[in-house]
Protein backbone atom coordinates (compact mmCIF):
# COMPACT_ATOMS: atom_id res chain seq x y z
CA UNK A 1 0.00 0.00 0.00
CA UNK A 2 1.54 3.74 -0.93
CA UNK A 3 1.79 6.65 1.06
CA UNK A 4 1.28 10.09 0.13
CA UNK A 5 2.94 13.00 0.91
CA UNK A 6 1.81 16.61 0.87
CA UNK A 7 4.22 18.97 -0.92
CA UNK A 8 4.06 22.43 0.04
CA UNK A 9 5.85 25.71 -2.10
CA UNK A 10 5.37 28.77 -4.02
CA UNK A 11 4.26 26.72 -6.60
CA UNK A 12 1.59 27.16 -9.97
CA UNK A 13 2.38 30.81 -9.27
CA UNK A 14 4.63 31.38 -12.68
CA UNK A 15 8.29 31.22 -10.74
CA UNK A 16 10.97 29.62 -13.11
CA UNK A 17 13.29 28.68 -10.36
CA UNK A 18 9.89 27.38 -7.54
CA UNK A 19 8.44 25.15 -10.52
CA UNK A 20 12.30 24.00 -10.88
CA UNK A 21 12.03 22.67 -6.87
CA UNK A 22 9.30 20.70 -7.23
CA UNK A 23 10.09 19.50 -10.59
CA UNK A 24 13.25 18.42 -8.37
CA UNK A 25 11.58 17.41 -5.50
CA UNK A 26 9.23 14.58 -7.71
CA UNK A 27 12.72 13.32 -9.32
CA UNK A 28 13.56 12.81 -5.61
CA UNK A 29 10.50 11.24 -3.88
CA UNK A 30 10.65 7.74 -3.04
CA UNK A 31 8.52 5.76 -5.74
CA UNK A 32 5.93 4.06 -2.54
CA UNK A 33 5.04 7.69 -1.76
CA UNK A 34 2.51 9.71 -4.16
CA UNK A 35 2.66 13.31 -4.03
CA UNK A 36 -0.41 15.59 -3.46
CA UNK A 37 0.88 19.17 -4.58
CA UNK A 38 -0.90 22.24 -3.28
CA UNK A 39 -0.68 24.65 -5.73
CA UNK A 40 -1.63 28.13 -6.79
CA UNK A 41 -2.72 26.76 -10.56
CA UNK A 42 -3.76 22.82 -9.94
CA UNK A 43 -5.12 22.34 -13.11
CA UNK A 44 -1.84 23.55 -14.41
CA UNK A 45 0.35 21.42 -11.96
CA UNK A 46 -1.57 18.29 -12.89
CA UNK A 47 -1.58 18.63 -16.39
CA UNK A 48 2.21 19.31 -16.43
CA UNK A 49 3.11 16.56 -14.08
CA UNK A 50 0.44 14.49 -13.79
CA UNK A 51 0.26 14.57 -10.35
CA UNK A 52 -3.11 15.20 -7.84
CA UNK A 53 -2.95 18.77 -6.89
CA UNK A 54 -5.16 21.29 -4.85
CA UNK A 55 -5.78 24.53 -4.66
CA UNK A 56 -3.40 26.06 -1.54
CA UNK A 57 -5.26 28.83 -0.85
CA UNK A 58 -8.61 26.54 0.16
CA UNK A 59 -8.65 25.32 4.19
CA UNK A 60 -11.36 22.84 3.10
CA UNK A 61 -8.88 21.50 0.49
CA UNK A 62 -5.73 21.42 2.74
CA UNK A 63 -8.18 19.75 5.45
CA UNK A 64 -9.25 17.03 3.06
CA UNK A 65 -5.30 16.59 1.86
CA UNK A 66 -4.10 15.73 5.64
CA UNK A 67 -7.08 13.15 6.27
CA UNK A 68 -5.65 10.92 3.30
CA UNK A 69 -2.15 12.24 3.82
CA UNK A 70 1.28 10.46 5.95
CA UNK A 71 3.41 13.26 4.98
CA UNK A 72 3.87 16.75 4.49
CA UNK A 73 6.98 18.24 2.81
CA UNK A 74 7.81 22.22 2.69
CA UNK A 75 9.42 22.23 -0.45
CA UNK A 76 12.39 23.78 -1.16
CA UNK A 77 13.15 27.63 -1.29
CA UNK A 78 12.94 30.69 0.80
CA UNK A 79 9.44 29.95 2.59
CA UNK A 80 10.38 31.38 5.90
CA UNK A 81 11.72 35.15 5.60
CA UNK A 82 9.90 38.11 5.51
CA UNK A 83 11.59 40.58 4.16
CA UNK A 84 9.88 40.47 0.69
CA UNK A 85 6.28 39.72 2.74
CA UNK A 86 5.36 39.09 6.36
CA UNK A 87 2.53 36.78 5.16
CA UNK A 88 4.73 34.00 3.52
CA UNK A 89 6.15 32.87 6.69
CA UNK A 90 2.45 32.92 8.29
CA UNK A 91 1.37 31.35 5.75
CA UNK A 92 3.92 28.62 5.20
CA UNK A 93 3.79 28.15 8.94
CA UNK A 94 0.36 27.71 9.13
CA UNK A 95 0.25 25.33 6.82
CA UNK A 96 2.97 22.93 8.39
CA UNK A 97 1.73 24.03 11.86
CA UNK A 98 -1.76 22.68 10.80
CA UNK A 99 -0.79 19.42 9.39
CA UNK A 100 2.00 18.52 12.45
CA UNK A 101 -1.61 19.05 14.48
CA UNK A 102 -3.13 16.94 11.99
CA UNK A 103 -0.24 13.97 13.21
CA UNK A 104 1.64 13.73 9.88
CA UNK A 105 5.36 13.28 9.83
CA UNK A 106 6.58 16.30 8.70
CA UNK A 107 9.91 17.44 6.73
CA UNK A 108 11.92 20.58 5.46
CA UNK A 109 13.18 19.94 2.52
CA UNK A 110 16.01 22.22 1.07
CA UNK A 111 15.29 25.47 2.71
CA UNK A 112 16.80 28.54 2.55
CA UNK A 113 15.30 30.14 6.28
CA UNK A 114 15.38 33.61 7.12
CA UNK A 115 16.26 36.70 6.63
CA UNK A 116 13.37 36.84 9.50
CA UNK A 117 13.24 40.57 11.01
CA UNK A 118 9.93 39.81 13.37
CA UNK A 119 9.71 38.26 16.77
CA UNK A 120 6.79 36.45 15.70
CA UNK A 121 8.02 34.73 12.31
CA UNK A 122 11.23 34.00 14.44
CA UNK A 123 9.06 31.97 16.90
CA UNK A 124 7.17 30.41 14.37
CA UNK A 125 9.57 29.01 12.30
CA UNK A 126 11.67 27.49 15.24
CA UNK A 127 8.05 26.55 16.52
CA UNK A 128 7.59 24.18 13.24
CA UNK A 129 11.19 23.26 12.35
CA UNK A 130 11.05 21.94 15.97
CA UNK A 131 8.70 19.84 15.19
CA UNK A 132 9.70 18.59 11.81
CA UNK A 133 11.24 14.86 11.41
CA UNK A 134 13.97 16.14 9.26
CA UNK A 135 15.51 19.39 7.94
CA UNK A 136 17.80 19.85 4.89
CA UNK A 137 18.84 23.42 4.15
CA UNK A 138 20.70 24.88 1.72
CA UNK A 139 23.13 27.44 2.69
CA UNK A 140 25.43 27.77 5.80
CA UNK A 141 23.95 30.82 6.74
CA UNK A 142 20.49 28.60 7.09
CA UNK A 143 22.27 25.71 8.91
CA UNK A 144 23.73 28.63 11.23
CA UNK A 145 20.56 29.81 12.53
CA UNK A 146 18.42 26.47 12.84
CA UNK A 147 21.45 25.17 14.73
CA UNK A 148 20.92 27.93 17.47
CA UNK A 149 18.36 26.38 17.89
CA UNK A 150 19.24 23.16 18.64
CA UNK A 151 18.12 21.88 15.11
CA UNK A 152 20.53 19.73 13.58
CA UNK A 153 19.78 20.13 9.23
CA UNK A 154 21.23 18.20 6.66
CA UNK A 155 23.04 20.84 4.72
CA UNK A 156 23.52 20.61 0.81
CA UNK A 157 23.45 22.63 -2.22
CA UNK A 158 20.30 23.76 -3.64
CA UNK A 159 18.33 20.65 -5.27
CA UNK A 160 17.95 22.50 -8.22
CA UNK A 161 21.96 20.86 -9.01
CA UNK A 162 20.47 17.61 -9.30
CA UNK A 163 17.31 18.09 -11.25
CA UNK A 164 17.52 15.92 -14.43
CA UNK A 165 16.91 18.69 -17.53
CA UNK A 166 15.65 17.68 -20.83
CA UNK A 167 17.59 18.25 -24.31
CA UNK A 168 16.81 21.33 -25.37
CA UNK A 169 16.66 19.81 -28.92
CA UNK A 170 16.77 23.42 -31.33
CA UNK A 171 20.26 25.36 -30.99
CA UNK A 172 20.85 28.61 -32.20
CA UNK A 173 24.68 30.16 -33.93
CA UNK A 174 27.65 30.38 -31.38
CA UNK A 175 27.93 32.07 -29.16
CA UNK A 176 24.64 32.49 -27.52
CA UNK A 177 23.67 34.42 -24.45
CA UNK A 178 20.81 33.77 -22.05
CA UNK A 179 20.02 36.64 -20.18
CA UNK A 180 17.67 36.77 -16.87
CA UNK A 181 17.13 39.69 -15.03
CA UNK A 182 13.92 40.43 -12.74
CA UNK A 183 12.05 43.74 -11.57
CA UNK A 184 14.10 44.93 -8.25
CA UNK A 185 14.32 47.86 -6.27
CA UNK A 186 18.51 47.65 -6.99
CA UNK A 187 17.71 47.71 -10.42
CA UNK A 188 17.02 51.10 -11.51
CA UNK A 189 16.40 52.31 -14.61
CA UNK A 190 20.13 53.85 -14.70
CA UNK A 191 21.99 50.51 -13.71
CA UNK A 192 19.42 48.34 -16.47
CA UNK A 193 20.51 51.13 -19.21
CA UNK A 194 24.13 50.37 -17.83
CA UNK A 195 23.56 46.86 -18.46
CA UNK A 196 21.66 46.99 -22.14
CA UNK A 197 24.54 49.34 -23.15
CA UNK A 198 27.00 46.58 -22.01
CA UNK A 199 25.34 43.81 -23.54
CA UNK A 200 24.83 46.38 -27.25
CA UNK A 201 29.33 46.31 -26.66
CA UNK A 202 29.41 42.57 -26.21
CA UNK A 203 27.33 42.23 -29.79
CA UNK A 204 29.45 44.28 -31.24
CA UNK A 205 32.26 42.54 -30.18
CA UNK A 206 31.63 38.83 -30.41
CA UNK A 207 28.55 38.76 -32.67
CA UNK A 208 26.39 37.19 -29.72
CA UNK A 209 22.83 35.89 -30.20
CA UNK A 210 21.40 36.91 -27.21
CA UNK A 211 18.30 34.94 -25.41
CA UNK A 212 16.20 37.03 -23.12
CA UNK A 213 14.70 34.55 -20.29
CA UNK A 214 12.13 35.58 -18.14
CA UNK A 215 11.43 33.37 -15.17
CA UNK A 216 8.65 34.40 -14.10
CA UNK A 217 6.35 35.09 -16.42
CA UNK A 218 4.13 37.53 -14.49
CA UNK A 219 7.24 39.95 -13.15
CA UNK A 220 9.91 39.43 -15.80
CA UNK A 221 8.44 39.14 -19.18
CA UNK A 222 7.37 42.94 -19.26
CA UNK A 223 11.37 43.85 -18.47
CA UNK A 224 12.04 41.30 -21.18
CA UNK A 225 9.99 43.46 -23.82
CA UNK A 226 11.35 46.20 -22.91
CA UNK A 227 14.90 45.16 -23.14
CA UNK A 228 14.83 43.56 -26.62
CA UNK A 229 14.08 46.81 -28.97
CA UNK A 230 16.60 47.87 -27.67
CA UNK A 231 19.53 45.22 -28.40
CA UNK A 232 20.53 45.98 -32.05
CA UNK A 233 21.78 42.08 -32.60
CA UNK A 234 19.81 38.97 -32.64
CA UNK A 235 17.82 38.69 -30.01
CA UNK A 236 14.87 36.23 -29.11
CA UNK A 237 12.07 35.93 -25.62
CA UNK A 238 12.10 32.13 -24.67
CA UNK A 239 9.04 31.37 -22.61
CA UNK A 240 9.51 28.09 -21.53
CA UNK A 241 7.04 26.88 -18.53
CA UNK A 242 8.26 23.65 -17.94
CA UNK A 243 11.19 23.71 -15.52
CA UNK A 244 12.98 20.84 -17.16
CA UNK A 245 13.05 21.68 -20.28
CA UNK A 246 14.04 25.25 -19.08
CA UNK A 247 17.61 23.57 -17.03
CA UNK A 248 17.99 21.65 -20.76
CA UNK A 249 18.17 25.22 -22.44
CA UNK A 250 21.08 26.08 -21.32
CA UNK A 251 22.78 23.03 -22.25
CA UNK A 252 22.90 25.20 -25.42
CA UNK A 253 24.40 28.21 -24.33
CA UNK A 254 27.70 29.87 -24.29
CA UNK A 255 26.83 32.19 -20.66
CA UNK A 256 24.25 33.10 -18.58
CA UNK A 257 24.05 36.62 -17.36
CA UNK A 258 21.81 35.85 -14.41
CA UNK A 259 19.89 37.82 -10.98
CA UNK A 260 17.58 34.55 -10.31
CA UNK A 261 19.15 32.43 -8.14
CA UNK A 262 17.70 29.39 -10.01
CA UNK A 263 18.79 30.70 -13.58
CA UNK A 264 22.37 30.38 -12.14
CA UNK A 265 22.35 26.75 -11.01
CA UNK A 266 20.63 25.71 -13.75
CA UNK A 267 23.51 27.27 -15.92
CA UNK A 268 26.38 26.02 -14.10
CA UNK A 269 25.12 22.88 -13.65
CA UNK A 270 24.65 22.20 -17.09
CA UNK A 271 28.15 23.26 -17.59
CA UNK A 272 27.17 26.47 -18.94
CA UNK A 273 29.84 30.02 -18.15
CA UNK A 274 27.42 32.43 -15.77
CA UNK A 275 27.92 35.96 -14.38
CA UNK A 276 25.50 36.87 -11.70
CA UNK A 277 24.00 40.14 -10.94
CA UNK A 278 23.18 39.67 -6.87
CA UNK A 279 19.55 41.30 -5.74
CA UNK A 280 19.48 38.75 -2.79
CA UNK A 281 21.79 37.56 0.12
CA UNK A 282 20.90 33.88 -1.66
CA UNK A 283 22.64 35.04 -4.58
CA UNK A 284 25.66 36.16 -3.44
CA UNK A 285 26.35 33.30 -1.42
CA UNK A 286 26.27 31.25 -4.37
CA UNK A 287 28.46 33.58 -6.08
CA UNK A 288 31.06 32.84 -3.09
CA UNK A 289 30.18 29.04 -2.79
CA UNK A 290 30.76 28.43 -6.57
CA UNK A 291 33.43 31.26 -7.76
CA UNK A 292 30.65 33.10 -9.82
CA UNK A 293 32.16 36.73 -11.39
CA UNK A 294 29.88 39.32 -11.05
CA UNK A 295 28.66 41.74 -8.87
CA UNK A 296 25.73 42.45 -6.33
CA UNK A 297 23.44 45.11 -7.93
CA UNK A 298 24.68 48.11 -5.63
CA UNK A 299 28.20 47.31 -6.86
CA UNK A 300 27.37 47.48 -10.44
CA UNK A 301 29.90 49.42 -12.77
CA UNK A 302 28.72 53.19 -13.28
CA UNK A 303 30.57 52.57 -16.90
CA UNK A 304 28.91 49.91 -19.74
CA UNK A 305 32.20 49.15 -20.50
CA UNK A 306 33.85 47.55 -17.61
CA UNK A 307 30.92 45.49 -17.56
CA UNK A 308 30.94 44.13 -21.00
CA UNK A 309 34.74 43.86 -20.54
CA UNK A 310 33.60 40.83 -17.35
CA UNK A 311 31.42 39.40 -19.89
CA UNK A 312 33.30 39.00 -22.51
CA UNK A 313 35.73 37.48 -20.82
CA UNK A 314 34.06 35.11 -18.78
CA UNK A 315 32.37 33.82 -22.17
CA UNK A 316 35.59 33.31 -23.67
CA UNK A 317 37.00 31.83 -20.43
CA UNK A 318 37.03 28.10 -19.02
CA UNK A 319 34.05 28.13 -16.70
CA UNK A 320 33.69 26.23 -13.64
CA UNK A 321 35.28 22.86 -13.69
CA UNK A 322 33.40 19.64 -14.41
CA UNK A 323 34.87 17.88 -11.23
CA UNK A 324 33.35 20.98 -8.96
CA UNK A 325 29.93 21.04 -11.01
CA UNK A 326 29.57 17.32 -10.37
CA UNK A 327 30.52 17.77 -6.86
CA UNK A 328 27.55 19.99 -6.20
CA UNK A 329 25.27 17.97 -7.96
CA UNK A 330 26.20 14.63 -5.86
CA UNK A 331 26.13 16.81 -2.53
CA UNK A 332 22.40 18.02 -3.97
CA UNK A 333 21.49 14.53 -3.95
CA UNK A 334 21.61 14.31 -0.01
CA UNK A 335 18.29 16.13 -0.12
CA UNK A 336 16.90 13.20 -1.36
CA UNK A 337 18.63 10.65 0.54
CA UNK A 338 17.08 12.37 3.63
CA UNK A 339 13.79 11.72 2.28
CA UNK A 340 14.37 8.08 1.32
CA UNK A 341 15.71 7.88 4.95
CA UNK A 342 12.69 9.11 6.33
CA UNK A 343 9.99 8.02 4.07
CA UNK A 344 11.89 4.60 4.00
CA UNK A 345 9.17 1.25 4.39
CA UNK A 346 11.13 -0.82 6.62
CA UNK A 347 10.55 -0.20 10.18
Amino acid sequence: MGEKAILCGYYGKGNGGDEALLATLLQMLPDHVQPIVLSGNPQETYSRYGVESCDRNSAFALWEACQKADYFLWGGGSLMQDVTSWASPIYYGGVMGFAQQQGLKAIAWGQGIGPLKRPFTQWLTRKVLEGCAAVSVRDRASADLVQTWGITPVLAPDPVWALTAEPWGASWPKPTVAITLRPHATLTPQRLQTLITALQILQRETAAHLLLVPFHQGEDLALAAAIAPQLQGPVEIIQEPDPIKLKGLFQQVDLAIGMRLHSLIMAVSEGCRAVALSYDPKVSQLMATVGLPGWEMGQLPEEAGAIAQVFGETLAGAGIEDEAIAQFKTEAQWHRDLLHLVMSKTP
